[in-house]
């Protein structure tokens, strides 16, 4: 897969399936090949297989953009359920895919505003410096101010349902599950996935919680600007500073980290404790990073915001809490309220539920349980992988495929993940007791 700029997109579901055949195909094809070196003798490792297939799936995921590749984001943040090959190709898109050539962006303006970039700001780099999954940004100036332009790729909102409906019965079959089991989970990543297409409400999202949060302390937020933004194009202000990996190849002092970090867990503490909604896009590729101050965090891109439900928020809390672990029948009334435990459950299956649960409450809810929490021991973070290993090899726990819980916690679960994992990457030391 070239970094030249793409001049069209795969946008029809005829176009999508084929392009996901035309993938299934080479990937089969490199089996062929792996196992015909085998046979005459030729070195060929299972590293090298993996190697192969994950540099055409990304190839493919990059070309498609949109939805798919927001899962591959979401799978590299979740290391441990790939394969190395897998998860190092899937971090790119964090940062960088393949950009739309000049003539894309300058048609999405004249669509959107009846006139070129050039036209519209006092300078405009043609080139994107930046290209996601959704969009890609591009560098402007207008009236002497510094702008970041996110320019949305064509047909991603279309594509996304025709996207899940691609991957759902690959999904059910591989897990033996029934749509009716899965119907409410798909239905709430569609929905979240949808509403990033909307730059309208990113945009306002952005201002009100930038707007909420003014009393945080070492946080930075772009200003927007409706005149220059649409439904597929969003101007807002270009912000200083570096993202993770690059910040800490210039080996920041310990405490830079730390404040770093603490702004991170205030900022997440506060958003899910008084505004009950959550920037639920972790990953590193939506932080700027820099030394000002002590430590400035910019936080950027809030096209996946969480609401959190009153009562959501209030199991959420209490499944944390220090007295639910020590207390079986407290555990056992919350998770038959969260759904997760059933009435008609045998009593084998509710005690290893309970049992597991108890386990995988105390390890997620550690850092709240203390007055402070070092995350820089990258032990937590592999016992949390480690768990989930554990989980998946249990048994008995794989026979029961059937989701269970609040399709709610989808979000929540993966946006706390996502904070421990950059604040591990960080290696910051954090005041997290209440």
């Amino acid at each position: 897969m070239s970094d030249e700029p793409q001049t069209s997109l795969p946008t029809t579901k005829v176009a999508r399936a084929a392009r996901f055949a035309k993938t299934g195909f080479n990937v089969g094809a490199n089996y062929v090949k792996h196992y015909a070196k085998r046979a005459v003798g030729a070195e060929s490792t299972t590293a090298d297989l993996h190697a192969a297939n994950a540099a055409e799936l990304y190839g493919t995921l990059s070309e498609m953009k949109g939805s798919v590749l927001k899962v591959a984001q979401m799978l590299a943040m979740e290391k441990n359920m790939l394969p190395t090959a897998y998860a190092e190709q899937f971090a790119k898109a964090q940062y960088q895919t393949p950009p739309l050539s000049g003539p894309l962006v300058v048609k999405a303006f004249r669509d959107a505003f009846g006139q070129s970039p050039f036209q519209l700001f006092d300078e405009f780099e043609a080139e994107a410096r930046q290209a996601a999954s959704i969009g890609q940004v591009h560098f402007a100036r207008k009236d002497g101010k510094d702008l970041a332009v996110k320019v949305q790729y064509p047909g991603v909102a279309a594509s996304i349902k025709s996207d899940i409906n691609l991957v759902k019965p690959i999904a059910l079959r591989v897990m033996g599950l029934s749509e009716a089991q899965v119907r409410p989970y798909l239905a709430e990543v569609e929905t979240r996935l949808l509403e990033e297409t909307n730059y309208e409400l990113e945009l306002r999202r952005g201002q009100e919680i930038a707007a909420r949060c003014q009393g945080l302390a070492h946080l930075e937020f772009p200003a927007y600007y409706p005149a220059y933004s649409t439904a597929r194009i969003l101007t807002m202000d270009w912000l200083p500073g570096q993202h993770l990996k690059e910040f800490l190849a210039t080996d920041p002092a310990q405490e830079v980290r730390n404040q770093l970090g603490q702004a991170l867990w205030d900022f997440y503490q506060f958003q899910f404790n008084t505004l009950h909604q959550l920037h639920a896009d972790p990953h590193p590729g939506n932080f700027l990073l820099r030394t000002e101050h002590g430590g400035t965090l910019g936080v950027l891109d809030f096209g996946c915001v969480k609401e959190v439900p009153t009562e959501v928020y209030r199991l959420f809390t209490a499944l944390l809490a220090p007295e639910t672990i020590a207390d079986e029948t407290r555990l056992a009334a919350l998770l038959t309220e969260a759904g997760v435990l059933r009435a008609t459950d045998a009593p084998t299956l509710r005690a290893l539920y309970l049992r597991t649960l108890q386990v995988s409450l105390e390890l997620v809810g550690r850092p709240f349980r203390q007055a402070t929490f070092d995350f820089g021991d990258p032990a937590y973070l592999a016992a949390l992988y480690a768990l989930g290993d554990d989980m998946m090899a249990d048994p008995e726990l794989r026979k029961q495929r059937e989701p269970r819980g609040s399709e709610h916690f989808i979000y929540l679960n993966r946006t706390y993940v996502g904070l421990f994992a950059l604040l591990t990457e960080l290696g910051a030391i954090v005041r997290t007791g209440q």
